[in-house]
């Protein structure tokens, strides 16, 4: 029979092997637990000396008790990394995305490196936002978002040769909630579904989960393959097409003018809907062509982020599209989440209000351009492929001398503490074998990974 000091102690253990206490932490007094738990001192004494006889804690005489120091606690299930072939799992590998790991050159990574975001120091910010309206930041938000920031990004796309106006756009928890919204409004299950391929892991991982059927259009250097595009709206009739035209993820391609009007005229044809996701759009040149330009947002719906050039923290997204339908997406937004954060909104939009974000938007695509010129110097270097060559990406797409399976390769890299990531996650089907990696032109450039490189590619040709 379990009693309740055995009990205390498995909980009391559990934290230790989570992390929660960590060796050398001094763990609560005994008045402390006995006092939470309604537990009677002798019964808080007994599960102490169980740790004790289990090797986990340490008595020290009138301080209390502490994790041993020589202990090294265990990994919590959630954050074991376990094979690398599950990295085919999309919630395994968004889980790896969010880790830190500070010993870890995760070349893999979809974020810029933090030292480039550093100079936007969210800290300062936080008096401006209070002033912009204290009591509005303990109540809900508008449907549409924070109205001052809606006013910006219509400037802010009119830089893009997109014109909109405020009541076209819904601001959202991020881009990853804005298709989640688009999904939940347009994708029944069932329904067919145009996507990139290869393309954005977690859109496939939505679709998916609303038991959507996802059609495969080829991703070339210069945008989609568009005699497969037409081939699948002939015969299938799909209702939409999510694609990414600039600084395509995982490619790092940049979608062509010719092929830009050759898809809006396919849409036209066959009553298709693009959704067009542009998170990097702060990296690139406005002046690249988007498909909601030149469509000014008549069969697109643009969907837009913060996250990679301010902060992932401030989760601040939104839709650009027709008036009605950013009406009906703003209805759905509220009815899932009531309302995006106004607090993150008011932040943003005190960022853009400074004249210190067009400074930091530049400083960001210059060390982007050099970024990408050395991480493709490298890889001509040691003879990869280079999938698509854009002067500033920070994803570039390569597959590397010799290697056939970019997952049993990254599985070699592992023990060098170098986290890559393979190309068949980011296909409709991840069962296919790819020589395809994506690589973060940021985290290249830690000389570990060139070392670890030309190491694992010298020890292949070697054996």
């Amino acid at each position: 029979m379990t009693t309740i000091a055995d009990s205390l102690a498995s909980t009391l253990e559990r934290q230790i092997a989570s992390g929660a206490y960590k060796a050398g932490d001094k763990l609560p007094s005994l008045r402390e637990l006995a006092q939470l738990h309604h537990y009677a001192k002798n019964t808080v004494v007994a599960a102490f000396e169980l740790l004790v006889a289990r090797g986990l804690v340490e008595p020290r005489r009138g301080s209390g008790y502490f994790v041993l120091a020589q202990r090294k606690a265990a990994k919590p299930a959630d954050e074991d990394a376990g094979s690398l072939g599950r990295a085919m799992d999309i919630v395994w590998l968004m889980r790896e995305q969010l880790k830190t790991q500070p010993d870890a050159v995760a070349v893999g990574d979809g974020f810029p490196p933090v030292e480039w975001l550093a100079d936007v120091r969210l800290d300062k910010y936080h008096p401006k936002v209070v002033r912009t309206g204290l009591g509005a930041l303990f109540r809900y938000g508008s449907r549409f978002g924070y109205a001052p920031l809606r006013d910006h990004l219509v400037r802010k796309l009119a830089d893009f040769g997109i014109g909109a106006e405020p009541r076209q756009i819904v601001l959202t928890h991020g881009a990853n909630e804005a298709m989640d919204i688009v999904i939940r409004y347009f994708v029944p299950p069932g329904g067919k579904v145009l996507v990139d391929d290869p393309g954005y892991y977690p859109l496939f991982g939505k679709l998916k989960l609303a038991g959507a059927q996802m059609l495969a259009v080829p991703r070339l250097a210069d945008g989609p393959n568009l005699e497969a595009l037409e081939r699948l709206l002939i015969a299938e009739r799909p209702r939409l097409f999510f694609t990414q035209s600039i600084a395509h993820n995982p490619t790092g391609s940049d979608i062509s003018p010719a092929k830009a009007f050759r898809v809006l005229q396919l849409a036209q044809k066959h009553d298709l809907l693009i959704v067009e996701n542009d998170p990097l759009a702060d990296f690139k040149p406005t002046s690249l062509p988007r498909l909601a330009a030149l469509d000014q947002l008549e069969r697109t719906i643009y969907i837009g982020s913060f996250s990679k050039s301010f902060s992932a923290a401030l989760r601040v997204g939104f839709i650009a599209c027709g008036a009605d339908l950013a009406s009906d997406l703003a209805d759905l937004k509220a009815l899932i989440h009531v309302s995006s954060s106004e607090y993150c909104e008011r932040t943003v939009d005190v960022i853009l209000s400074e004249g210190h974000y067009q400074r930091h938007l530049n400083r960001l695509q210059t060390r982007l351009g050099e970024a990408t010129r050395n991480a493709i110097k490298l890889f001509e270097s040691v003879d990869a492929e280079v999938f698509a060559r854009t002067p500033q990406s920070l994803y570039v797409w390569a597959a590397l001398p010799g290697v056939a399976d970019s997952l049993a390769f990254a599985k070699e890299l592992l023990p060098r503490k170098i986290v890559m990531a393979p190309g068949r996650i980011f296909s409709v089907d991840s069962t296919q074998v790819s020589r395809w990696s994506r690589f973060n032109v940021g985290a290249m450039a830690d000389p570990r990974f060139a070392k670890a490189l030309r190491l694992a590619l010298r020890k292949r040709v070697s054996d």
